[in-house]
C-alpha cells in the first residue's frame, strides 16, 4: 500500500502531464488507486441519457490525476514542498508544517 501525503484541502500544482501547471486544492484523494482529484481539472465525456439525466449529452466530469504529477504548495513563499514535518500545536494537536518555511499545511 502506498502512503499518500496528500490531503483533502491541500493546496497543490500539476507538475506533469495534460494539465502541467495548474493549481487548486484538492477535493478528493482516491488513496487506492493514488490519485487525487483537484479542483478545476476536468475532462470532456458523452454521457448518456438516464432516468436521472434524460438529455445526456457532452459533459464536463472531474478528472484525477497521479500523486506523482502533484507537489504541495507552500503557503508562505507559494513555491513547491518537497518535504514535511509534524509539530505539536499549543491545542496538542499534530499538525503539518513545511520544513524549510515552518508555515502550517491545510
Amino acid at each position: 500500500m502506498n502512503k499518500v501525503k496528500f490531503k483533502k484541502g491541500d493546496f497543490v500544482k500539476v507538475i506533469a502531464g495534460k494539465h502541467k501547471g495548474t493549481e487548486g486544492p484538492i477535493i478528493r484523494v482516491l488513496r487506492e488507486k493514488s490519485r487525487v482529484v483537484i479542483e478545476g481539472i476536468t475532462n470532456i465525456k458523452h454521457v448518456k441519457p438516464s432516468q436521472d439525466n434524460t438529455e445526456g449529452g457532452i459533459q464536463q466530469v472531474p478528472a484525477s490525476v497521479h500523486i506523482s504529477n502533484v507537489a504541495l504548495i507552500d503557503p508562505k513563499n507559494k513555491k513547491e514542498i518537497t518535504k514535511i514535518s509534524y509539530q505539536i500545536a499549543d491545542n496538542g494537536k499534530k499538525v503539518r508544517i513545511a520544513r524549510k518555511s515552518k508555515a502550517h499545511l491545510a
